[in-house]
């Protein structure tokens, strides 16, 4: 995806974002809930102006990235080694964050139903469609699954992100199935610290397998 549709997509969810707000303004209380705990309740709320606006605030930050990610990354870790993955990959982040934003108004606006499902297979999803571009990614500051393993060493880095992708889709795609058909969140979220965790230990486990031989 070049930067300049990457740009037009994000601006345009901003767009979306902000004009939700302002359609559903009128109708929402002076208490918003904007978290949920990992039962499925909400411990925490907002005033109707901040609950309107941080969901659009959150697509700054894929914005800022998408035009100085390159500027602001040190000598030989800059993105412009593989800028379309990492357009898209913001354009993904974007879309996430709107979803959020529509969900914390549903919410407000239907108090009475509970949204906390929704929630968690659109993370579970989310995830599943990182994953699946992970293993284009390059070493970088930003994104991906930075272990210091993995930030030293070209060879780690691709490996481990090559085999992340397929624990992310998998873990994923799964953690949102299982969600969907009933099952508990908290167990849900025990898949999810595994999918993380895995490609972690194999970034250790790799790096020390290329040091001896190469020792």
């Amino acid at each position: 995806m070049t930067t300049k549709w990457a740009l037009i997509a994000i601006l345009a969810l901003l767009g979306a974002a902000l004009a939700g707000s302002a359609v559903f303004y009128s109708s929402l209380a002076d208490r918003i809930p904007t978290h949920w705990n990992f039962h499925g309740e909400v411990d925490r709320w907002s005033s109707r102006v901040s609950g309107c606006l941080i969901g659009p605030g959150l697509l700054l930050l894929p914005l800022l990235f998408l035009l100085a990610g390159d500027w602001l990354s040190p000598k030989h870790f800059k993105v412009g080694d593989f800028r379309s993955t990492f357009n898209y990959l913001m354009v993904i982040l974007a879309v996430f964050f709107v979803y959020l934003h529509a969900l914390v108004l549903a919410a407000a606006l239907h108090p009475q139903r509970s949204i906390a499902r929704w929630l968690i297979v659109g993370m579970f999803l989310f995830f599943a469609w990182l994953g699946n571009l992970l293993g284009k990614t390059r070493r970088n500051f930003w994104i991906g699954i930075r272990t210091p393993w993995t930030l030293a060493s070209d060879a780690v880095w691709i490996a481990t992100h090559r085999f992340g992708a397929r624990v992310f889709v998998v873990g994923g795609v799964l953690g949102a199935a299982a969600v969907a058909l009933g099952a508990r969140p908290v167990w849900c979220f025990a898949l999810f610290l595994a999918a993380i965790c895995l490609p972690v230990l194999y970034s250790f486990r790799l790096s020390k397998k290329l040091e001896k031989l190469q020792g």
